[in-house]
């Protein structure tokens, strides 16, 4: 039967849970053991890819086109036919997987995490579950609406973040003012949604035996390797080692700039008042400058990145109506990734695409070496680690001489706001973890906005040292709308901050031999989910660290590195 499968995505994008489910009975109703076991598991994996990509590309589409009604009621309609269904299903395979006794090769710890999942399911969370990721297309919605008028034109808020960049001061508080503007018009919206998830996602924890959100979505993530108090100590050594570094290095701005204090829209226009640097013309430029800077890193991952271009498998230019932000996902029948990411002709759109084609590579090397889809079930501690160990990797190459797209003074300039962002998002990201303890550790403060509004505040207080906000309460205080994760993917942002530390360790050991660094890189991508973090981490040729002393290091590394950059360029 299963030799009959289709192969490619025209052929199963009707599908529905007609189709599927004598698939499911099929492997349910198998005596599975030792001599059928590889393929029952091959089986199943070609079932999971169909249906994988099904509901992928469907979520690509509602995030392409917010305002398309039918991507977005086809999405709905999988939710609510297939999405029950292929869940139940699901548990039932791991229970008869696990009950079989049996230990394949490189499933050891994917066998765990099916324990847990099992220990988790509850069928009352389905429906719950359907209407968290509706709420989530509405948060979507709401951002992927949003434009303003700026100098005749009307324009994305992503789009309006280049004038951040003016070196006319007026201008840049005309373009922030109107931005944040923008958002508190849909404070009210934002707010109900928020409401509405909270309390959901506390009734999917009541379900499963939780006393609260943050103890259920611990063991959602697997996160079997560290807990929240080493989310505390991460916190402790962010605002010990990396403040001070942040607070140098705004006071050199402020300095530069000849202000007496920085206001929100002094933190992105060059210090030194030079122009502001366009990487590139086009997006046909943008793609085909990066596969450049793909071959120089190495010829296997730049040949990944040729194939992306050549199967139209990237989604650059920002655009009304598309939701805001960056992602890369899998078409696992295709055996395919898919990168989404809104381009407006900045320095940043540069980082973005070398990120999100980490995370690419990622999926092509499980694909190439893993042939079970549970073993390609990698922790997100350490996909970040693939996707901003990029951005690091390939920054030797980003200059003209190698095909990239900055002189070699401009480079300079580049890196420079690099590495100062990696200072600069450390203690966000512990604002944005902080908060989201806060609000899932126990009790229902968070199911009040107004209670959320003075939380963010009070941690935007403690971590963020670069701008002035006096009169500007109300922004502040709305900061936690303005991230997606929040709302869409809640507790999924520490691991940014864990994996950039991993990143610069890998940057470390590029330092001394790029080659090597660039083995190991992809040496521990093809392990997909079969080893736990430290061992993820290892492989990789670095640490799995929550440490002041590991970020102490990482730190010095950064101003050492910028001080010699500007020293070449002074």
């Amino acid at each position: 039967m299963f030799d009959t499968l289709p192969k490619t995505f025209d052929a199963v994008k009707s599908w529905t849970i007609a189709e599927i489910e004598p698939y499911y009975q099929v492997l349910l109703n198998c005596e599975i053991g030792p001599d059928n076991i590889e393929q029952w598991l091959t089986d199943w994996t070609a079932l999971e890819n169909i249906i994988g990509e099904i509901f992928s590309r469907a979520r690509v589409a509602t995030t392409q086109d917010t305002a398309d009604n039918a991507a977005e009621a086809r999405l709905k309609h999988l939710l609510a036919t297939v999405y029950p269904k292929v869940t139940q299903a699901a548990n039932e395979m791991n229970k008869k997987l696990l009950q079989s006794g049996l230990t394949p090769d490189g499933l050891e710890l994917p066998l765990k995490k099916m324990r847990t999942e099992v220990a988790l399911f509850r069928e009352a969370n389905i429906p719950l579950s359907t209407k968290e990721q509706e709420l989530g297309l509405e948060y979507a919605k709401i951002t992927g609406a949003q434009t303003v008028q700026w100098q005749g034109e009307e324009v994305t808020l992503l789009q309006l973040n280049k004038a951040l960049q003016d070196r006319d001061r007026p201008v840049r508080e005309q373009a922030w003012r109107l931005m944040m503007g923008r958002w508190l018009q849909d404070r009210t919206a934002i707010n109900t949604i928020w409401s509405q998830l909270f309390h959901n996602r506390a009734e999917m924890a009541r379900n499963a035996g939780f006393d609260n959100y943050r103890d259920f979505r611990w063991q959602q993530f697997h996160r079997y390797d560290y807990t929240p108090q080493d989310c505390e100590t991460f916190h402790h050594a962010i605002e010990t080692v990396v403040i001070p570094a942040v607070r140098k290095r705004n006071e050199r701005r402020r300095e530069r700039l000849g202000l007496e204090r920085l206001r929100p829209w002094d933190l992105a226009v060059d210090p030194e008042g030079r122009e502001i640097i366009r990487p590139y013309e086009t997006i046909d430029e943008f793609a085909a400058k990066a596969e450049a800077i793909f071959n120089h890193v190495d010829p296997q991952l730049g040949a990944y990145y040729a194939i992306m271009r050549q199967e139209d498998l990237l989604d650059l230019p920002n655009r009304k109506g598309k939701s805001p932000g960056a992602y890369c996902t899998g078409y696992p029948l295709t055996q395919r990734p898919f990168v989404f990411m809104n381009a407006v002709g900045t320095r940043e759109d540069v980082r973005t695409l070398l990120h999100e084609i980490g995370h690419a590579f990622h999926n092509f090397e499980t694909l190439a070496q893993l042939p079970y889809r549970q073993q390609r079930d990698y922790p997100i501690e350490y996909a970040e680690v693939a996707s901003m160990a990029m951005e690091l990797l390939a920054a030797p190459y980003l200059n003209h001489a190698n095909g990239g797209y900055f002189t070699d003074q401009e480079a300079a300039r580049d890196r420079i706001e690099h590495l100062e962002k990696i200072l600069f998002f450390w203690p966000y990201m512990a604002v944005v973890d902080s908060f989201q303890h806060w609000a899932y550790g126990g009790g229902d403060a968070a199911a009040d906005p107004a209670a959320c509004d003075q939380k963010w505040a009070e941690l935007w207080d403690r971590f963020m040292v670069a701008a002035d906000y006096t009169g500007l309460e109300d922004i502040k205080m709305t900061g936690w709308h303005r991230k997606q994760h929040i709302y869409r993917y809640p507790f999924y942002y520490v691991e940014y901050g864990l994996a950039q530390l991993g990143a610069v360790q890998v940057w470390a050991n590029a330092r001394h031999d790029q080659a090597e660094a660039v083995k190991a890189y992809r040496r521990g991508l093809a392990l997909g989910g079969t080893k736990n973090l430290h061992e993820l981490y290892a492989a990789t040729g670095v640490k799995f660290a929550f440490d002041a002393e590991t970020m102490a290091h990482a730190t010095k590394l950064i101003e050492q590195t910028i001080d010699q950059l500007e020293a070449q360029l002074a």
